[in-house]
């Protein structure tokens, strides 16, 4: 009888596979919905844009917001979001201004609806930014890492290089190929599996006390500019989900770029680790202490 229920369960979930992988989208009048295998309507045309997510979900864009409903037709995340970026097959991020977050297919919250910027790491982590400090979130959802930290980078899959106070910590992790912390950080350096190294990258001349001349501050305002243009162009073509080629075509992003780069421009030159001013800042700040 148990062998019976199991072998019932098991046709009861390829069946549902099956239908999920049988929804697919159509088009009326260039808006697109959802139907059934047999044609049968799930959702009306009432969308710009459907991108799939896993085997259930759908990005979804209405005018010029995003959400995500699934394939049934109901909504999961509210489509007010001006921002969307699938990461991989099956997460996805949405965000306004300082509300980024990620979600999986079903509209579980993995990442919280808090940050200004998340990005995904080696090993399905995800760098977050909030107030101008990273820090580090698991595919579990486990903030590994509270934002406190200036800068943070993987250059290898088993290596992590954080900034703080302007020291440089290097954790490399030697029994896995892949990185995954602990679920307590403070014992990482406890841990056989990992090596932690302080070091300095690209040192100022520790001459006495560095002079904060025009120049500097001249260096500090020009070296914002490259960045602010990538995210200027990552944030008006790249993740608002669409395709490139044809945004690229039409050119109806180039009247938003100027508002745009300003604001990214002030984002950067008021972020406090950036630019060649911050070494002398930290190396001011230790010989006060």
């Amino acid at each position: 009888m148990k062998r019976f229920f199991g072998f019932i369960i098991i046709i009861l979930l390829l069946t549902s596979t099956v239908f999920a992988a049988d929804v697919k989208v159509f088009s009326e009048k260039n808006k697109f919905g959802l139907q059934d295998a047999a044609g049968n309507q799930i959702t009306p045309a009432q969308y710009s844009k459907l991108i799939r997510l896993g085997q259930t979900g759908w990005i979804a864009q209405k005018k010029s917001k995003y959400g995500l409903i699934n394939s049934s037709g109901d909504v999961l995340i509210p489509l007010k979001y001006r921002h969307v970026d699938r990461l991989t097959s099956k997460y996805v991020k949405f965000g306004n201004d300082n509300d980024f977050a990620v979600y999986d297919e079903f509209g579980n919250t993995i990442v919280q609806p808090q940050y200004s910027s998340v990005s995904m790491l080696f090993g399905g982590m995800f760098l977050t930014k909030k107030d101008y400090k990273y820090g580090i979130v698991d595919k579990h959802g486990r903030v590994i890492l509270e934002n406190k930290f200036d800068d943070i980078y993987m250059p290898k899959p088993n290596i992590m290089r954080i900034q703080y106070n302007g020291q440089w910590y290097e954790i490399e992790q030697i029994k896995s190929a892949d990185f995954e912390m602990p679920d307590d950080i403070k014992t990482v350096k406890d841990d056989d599996n990992f090596k932690v190294t302080a070091f300095i990258k690209d040192p100022v001349t520790a001459s006495g006390y560095s002079a904060v001349t025009f120049t500097d501050y001249f260096i500090k305002v020009f070296s914002s500019i490259s960045p602010s243009h990538e995210e200027t162009i990552d944030e008006l073509m790249l993740s608002q989900g669409a395709d490139t080629v044809s945004i690229l075509i039409k050119m109806s992003w180039l009247p938003k770029y100027p508002w745009t780069f300003v604001k990214n421009y002030y984002h950067n030159i008021r972020t406090p680790n950036n630019g060649p001013l911050t070494n002398i800042k930290y190396e001011l700040k230790q010989k006060m202490q």
